[in-house]
């Protein structure tokens, strides 16, 4: 299958109908990294919410028309800088309704959840991210092969039960840095 920059499937997120998903499983992202958001984090200063970015907008939009953006985070024990990032910014997300949830890296091992980040849209595209080892998304693969979708499908339903909200992990993991 071949590869497509991401910007060639951000029309999915605009155009799915019921339900996208997300599996995270990375222990940061180049592109968080290079963010002056970013930067100031690691300097200790808490991002501030950003309810207007395209993203939380489109959110938004979406959430108004029934349907629904979900995802969940792998992360490690303890976090990474680039997870707690992910962490502390996730509420500008979460307030634009979209359902943010971590799940331990032990954990999905523990039930053998893929080791790649994926969006899957109403259960029926897969687009699984390609990321080199600097944290670079190289290029997506979109499917709409059954088996592949519905790997995608039963991951999604094994971890979902056993993360927890973000804000809940956020609130222990700020309070003990």
């Amino acid at each position: 299958m071949p590869l497509v920059p991401f910007e060639e499937i951000t029309h999915l997120f605009a155009e799915f109908e019921h339900a996208a998903f997300r599996l995270e499983t990375r222990r940061g992202y180049t592109t968080d990294r290079a963010g002056d958001r970013y930067k100031a984090f690691m300097r200790g200063i808490d991002p501030p919410p950003v309810p207007g970015n395209p993203w939380n907008t489109n959110v938004r939009e979406k959430a108004a028309q029934g349907a629904r953006f979900s995802r969940v985070r792998i992360v490690d024990d303890p976090p990474t800088d680039g997870q707690r990032f992910l962490m502390a910014t996730a509420s500008s997300n979460i307030a634009a309704g979209e359902d943010i949830r971590v799940l331990s890296r032990v954990v999905a091992q523990s039930v053998d959840l893929p080791d790649y980040d994926f969006w899957l849209f109403d259960s029926r595209i897969l687009a699984r991210m390609h990321i080199d080892d600097t944290d670079t998304t190289v290029g997506v693969e979109v499917t709409e092969d059954p088996s592949a979708v519905l790997a995608a499908c039963r991951a999604r339903d094994t971890a979902w039960p056993l993360a927890t909200p973000s804000a809940a992990v956020w609130a222990q993991v700020h309070s003990s840095v």
